[in-house]
């Protein structure tokens, strides 16, 4: 046969889940609950309680916004140096054509009149 288990008191009962008004413990709980507004210690400790976590929520939020703002700026950063290093390479390589260029023809130039004449 089975053994009987102890009775467990923190196990409520079908009487104790439904009153004759129809509600849950839990609602009751809710209408005999002292009114928190009522009592200064308790607004205060509630006031303390919201600062407390609105600090934190700001904290989370400024460390999260600083990676964003990091991410987005290192991204841009990193476009901006590869659109400018484009840029002076394509003013630098003309500039080397155009030394070039003058420097050959400075030397042409120079060839052609140190020639003499046919």
């Amino acid at each position: 046969m089975s053994q009987a288990r102890p009775f467990d008191p923190h196990i409520p009962v079908l009487t104790e889940l439904f009153s004759d008004k129809g509600e849950t413990p839990a609602e009751s709980a809710v209408d005999s609950a002292p009114a928190l507004d009522a009592d200064p210690e308790w607004a205060a400790l509630e006031r303390r309680l919201s600062e407390r976590i609105v600090q934190q929520l700001q904290e989370g939020v400024d460390i999260m916004l600083e990676q964003r703002l990091r991410e987005s700026l290192e991204q841009v950063l990193r476009q901006a140096v590869g659109s400018i290093t484009a840029e002076l390479r394509r003013g630098l390589q003309e500039s080397v054509d155009g030394i070039v260029a003058r420097a050959v023809a400075q030397e042409l130039s120079s060839l052609q009149q140190r020639q003499p004449p046919p």
